[in-house]
């Protein structure tokens, strides 16, 4: 069912043209060549306010902060994409302080424990936390990667989205697992 989700996803979205490489990226060896295609996918079906680029040539920013776990595969796989009319840029950073400048940071599971510090840096920022740290959606980040059955997964947290000045799609909303702040869950 979650490769039907995911494939879904995919195709409508037009990341990968060839089905076979879905396919690839599905039964294939890395969970993170499936996560690629979920952060591609996710900034198409969220809108991001105007002030959350310097410019309206400012690039779209997908940013990892840590230790980064998809390595080449991340840059050869979003390499001449877009996002709307913006080209996407892929960035690492080593300190949260420089994730104000990203659309979307993927925290890396080496800085949970500094995940509050993290959320607290990005207040009142249009910026979109992904991680796949347990618990990561509750604890305040926008999405969280889990892996049920050996396939990828995700949560969203909305209120998170709402301090973060992010609307996210229907369509989002109805392929993930709802977390609230509180720790209350619905959906799925």
């Amino acid at each position: 069912m979650s490769q039907l989700i995911v494939l879904f996803v995919v195709l409508i979205c037009g990341i990968a043209s060839p089905v076979s490489l879905v396919w690839a990226q599905l039964s294939g060896t890395s969970g993170y060549a499936v996560k690629i295609a979920f952060l591609f996918n996710f900034a198409k079906f969220i809108d991001w306010p105007p002030s959350s680029f310097a410019s309206p040539q400012s690039p779209f920013t997908i940013c990892v902060l840590g230790q980064d776990p998809f390595g080449h595969m991340l840059d050869d796989t979003l390499q001449g994409k877009m996002i709307g009319e913006r080209p996407l840029a892929v960035r690492r950073l080593k300190d949260k302080t420089e994730a104000r400048s990203c659309q979307m940071v993927f925290v890396s599971s080496v800085e949970s424990p500094h995940l509050a510090e993290i959320i607290g840096s990005l207040h009142g920022a249009n910026v979109l936390l992904v991680g796949e740290t347990n618990g990561f959606a509750s604890l305040g980040g926008t999405i969280e990667f889990t892996l049920e059955d050996n396939r990828v997964r995700f949560a969203i947290n909305p209120d998170a989205a709402d301090r973060s000045g992010l609307k996210l799609s229907s369509k989002l909303l109805a392929l993930a697992k709802i977390v609230h702040d509180e720790g209350h869950s619905k959906g799925g």
